[in-house]
């Protein structure tokens, strides 16, 4: 069952240059890694910021997500809100990020990518789910992946490359 999970990721198609250079001009693939729980991978993510660089707050970057098993709406919401809560980040009303979010399934990719300090736009396979406006949006639900209190040192240290 992994093995057919693994290939049918490896199957999925990652977000098209084409339309990252639309919303992050000049984005490249900075890093990646693997989310698991328990041993089982979760989801595949990639850093895109502008050129490759060094993660920079202060600039607009993206991380897309692959998923690699099934998650409802209501788990994806409640896990990004426990997330943000135990990092200490204030967090948006959950029907607002619920607005976001869709069930997922493995293969399934979702790509966030920042617009300033308050605001994500998020696509789900390839097509806009939703613009999140909240302050400091960007920091606070992008450094559940990125932050120095992430889940897991070594998947930030793989997406920051």
């Amino acid at each position: 069952m992994l093995r057919l999970i693994a290939i049918l990721c490896l199957l999925a198609p990652p977000v098209s240059a084409s339309q990252l250079q639309s919303l992050l001009p000049g984005a490249e693939q900075r890093g990646t890694a693997v989310f698991r729980l328990l041993g089982l991978p979760v989801y595949q993510a990639r850093l895109f910021t502008k050129g490759a660089a060094p993660l920079d707050w202060s600039q607009d970057f993206g991380i897309e997500l692959i998923y690699q098993r099934r998650i409802s709406q209501a788990d994806l919401t409640g896990a990004t809100l426990r997330e943000m809560r135990r990092m200490g980040s204030p967090v948006p009303p959950e029907a607002m990020l619920a607005a976001c979010f869709q069930n997922v399934a493995p293969g399934d990719r979702y790509l966030a990518v920042s617009r300033g300090a308050d605001q994500i736009d998020f696509l789900r396979n390839g097509r806009k789910t939703c613009s999140l406006r909240y302050p400091q949006i960007k920091r606070n639900f992008m450094s559940i992946f990125l932050g120095e209190n992430s889940r897991s040192a070594s998947f930030t240290r793989g997406l920051l490359g």
